[in-house]
């Protein structure tokens, strides 16, 4: 009997590790958003930024807003070159396009996490919701991978 059980207890946990590394992948009606992360902040930041990339299966559609507990204000940013320094700029909305894609990564587009509630620790997971035009509302969570991961 105790060997069943040791059994059935591997087994399980040979099954189930895999949902943890896939939290960061959702699908929604014509949308397929995978590759999402969030980099860990040192205890005194203030924001933190999230990246994904948002494939389109259909028709184009915008991602309008997020929420999440992780922070009290969210905002969609983009980098820009402004008088030869790179600054970051809150936008409206981020497009993708009909059968294409948005990359959100660093130094380019991005949820902008302003305000954290707490610190962003490495190995955590952040949930957030993505707001989109057409496709409605999408949950998501983020691994918090080690500070300055590009991907």
């Amino acid at each position: 009997m105790k060997r069943r059980s040791a059994i059935f207890g591997c087994a399980m946990m040979l099954v189930l590790a895999p949902i943890g590394a896939l939290a960061q992948e959702a699908t929604a009606p014509g949308l397929e958003i995978s590759g999402g992360f969030m980099r860990a902040s040192p205890m005194v930041a203030a924001a933190g930024a999230g990246f994904m990339t948002i494939r389109s299966t259909g028709p184009e559609d915008r991602l309008v807003a997020f929420r999440s507990p992780a922070c009290t204000q969210p905002e969609l940013h983009t980098h820009v070159h402004d008088n030869g320094m790179m600054r970051m700029r809150q936008v409206d909305a981020i497009d993708i396009p009909a059968g294409g894609e948005a990359v959100l990564q660093p130094g380019g587009l991005h949820l902008m996490f302003i305000n954290l509630t707490k610190t962003l620790e490495e190995g955590a997971q952040v949930p957030v919701t993505l707001v989109f035009e057409k496709a409605g509302e999408v949950a998501i969570e983020l691994p918090v991978k080690r500070a300055g991961a590009m991907n």
